[in-house]
């Protein structure tokens, strides 16, 4: 029987796991065909209400079994702190959003932004077109670009982020933001496994900010932080502007619950392949 690749882990990375092709075919019906095709407001109203719960006091008892579940280190959470100068995690979301006590260090220039599967990678001009609501739509859709605005030389990237991963973006290379974009859209379920044949298919077509940033080589490095079900907000901190120096690692975005982050750069990377597990950080 033919097969979709998924991942579940216990650790910070990750293990491949195979389902049935009718089952990632369902997925994908109920994603696109049923939830997709509600109104965008809707789908935004019932994810902030799905979202609130775990803002709530008595949702904090789930971070200590969830680590359990998730990580074979217990002490996992060691390494982090809660979010916005909080002394204790108030809540699930706090966990969600938490923030390393200490950046990762590495003298590469070029990072990864943010932890994850890297679900969809290839060079910009191999990269074969998506079909979204029967429009046919190229890579530089994601990006809110014209068409062709994406040199085919280029190397499209797509991490998706899992809700037990760390949910911060941060800058790949140190540069000048020179363009900042909000496209409004659905929130179709992000998860690459249920998209046999398109893992990126939902970046087309869901909420998401465009970050642009100039390397001091004058490259242009172009992310696109996208949302999904149950993510209520994608939030980029105020000296986040058009205009703004930012140096490698510096925070770009967070967001609650998972996400995916799109990412075309100047060359491939030279340590990853589709599939693998990238670490925030870690050479590019």
């Amino acid at each position: 029987m033919s097969t979709a690749v998924a991942y579940r882990n216990r650790d910070p990375h990750f293990s491949v796991l195979q389902i049935p092709r009718w089952r990632a075919n369902l997925y994908q019906f109920l994603s696109v065909e049923v939830w997709g095709n509600l109104p965008s407001s809707w789908q935004r109203a019932l994810s902030k209400r799905y979202t609130s719960i775990y803002d709530q006091p008595f949702s904090k008892k789930w971070i200590s079994p969830y680590i359990s579940y998730y990580y074979s280190n217990k002490n996992y959470l060691d390494g982090f702190k809660p979010p916005h100068g909080k002394d204790d995690y108030e809540n699930f979301q706090d966990f969600f959003i938490r923030e390393f006590k200490y950046m990762p260090e590495n003298n590469s220039d070029w990072v990864w932004p943010c932890e994850g599967l890297l679900c969809d990678a290839g060079i910009v001009g191999r990269k074969s077109n998506s079909s979204v609501k029967g429009d046919r739509r190229n890579l530089d859709t994601i990006f809110g670009l014209t068409e062709n605005s994406l040199p085919g030389s280029y190397y499209f990237s797509n991490v998706f982020l899992h809700n037990k991963n760390y949910h911060r973006i941060h800058a790949p290379i140190s540069g000048t933001i020179t363009h900042i974009q909000h496209i409004p859209g659905d929130l179709v379920i992000l998860r690459p496994w249920i998209y046999v044949s398109d893992p990126s298919l939902p970046a087309f077509r869901n909420e998401r900010i465009n970050i642009d940033i100039e390397d001091v080589q004058g490259q242009t490095w172009y992310l696109s932080i996208v949302g999904g079900p149950a993510v209520g907000t994608i939030e980029i901190p105020a000296s986040i502007v058009v205009g703004a120096t930012v140096g490698k690692l510096q925070e770009l975005a967070l967001f609650y619950l998972g996400s995916t982050c799109c990412m075309a750069a100047p060359f491939p990377p030279r340590h990853h392949k589709k599939n693998a597990f990238v670490d925030i950080g870690t050479s590019y």
